[in-house]
């Protein structure tokens, strides 16, 4: 039983050291709640809930300016964020371009007439395939 008192004291003794060493040293910019030095009485004069109440409640989040590297950066609409209208026009400058390009082809298309090749259904503009010789072709044979 001796043991585990101990063991329990010497868990306390090092939880409220790290927490009135961490309030000491942290940005005071970030504490919540009360003034500094009265989180550093609290978690000296109250051993277990003071440095539980400092790790729970005084310590601050990050701010957006300490995450972003010091710059201050503020939440806006995406309609109001000139990256993401660019991005719009981006993506519309695209359609239009991919628009132009296959109403081009189709143009195209309409422009070369299907050949005519009877003898082979289907195949109109496609030219016979022309084997050389080793591929199944004897050379010199004129009936292939």
């Amino acid at each position: 039983m001796f043991r585990l008192l101990f063991g329990l004291g010497v868990v306390v003794v090092i939880l409220t050291v790290y927490a009135a060493v961490d309030c000491a040293v942290f940005d005071r910019n970030r504490i919540r709640g009360i003034p500094r030095w009265a989180w550093i009485l609290v978690i000296i004069l109250l051993p277990v809930i003071g440095p539980v109440l400092w790790l729970l409640i005084g310590r601050g989040r990050r701010s957006s300016a300490a995450s972003t590297g010091g710059r201050v950066t503020r939440s806006m609409a995406p309609d109001d964020d000139p990256d993401f209208l660019r991005g719009l026009d981006r993506a519309k400058d695209q359609e239009r371009r991919i628009r132009d390009l296959e109403q081009e082809l189709a143009d195209f298309d309409k422009m070369d007439p299907p050949a005519d090749d009877s003898s082979h259904p289907g195949t109109a503009g496609v030219d016979p395939k022309k084997t050389e010789p080793g591929e199944g072709d004897q050379p010199g044979r004129r009936d292939a």
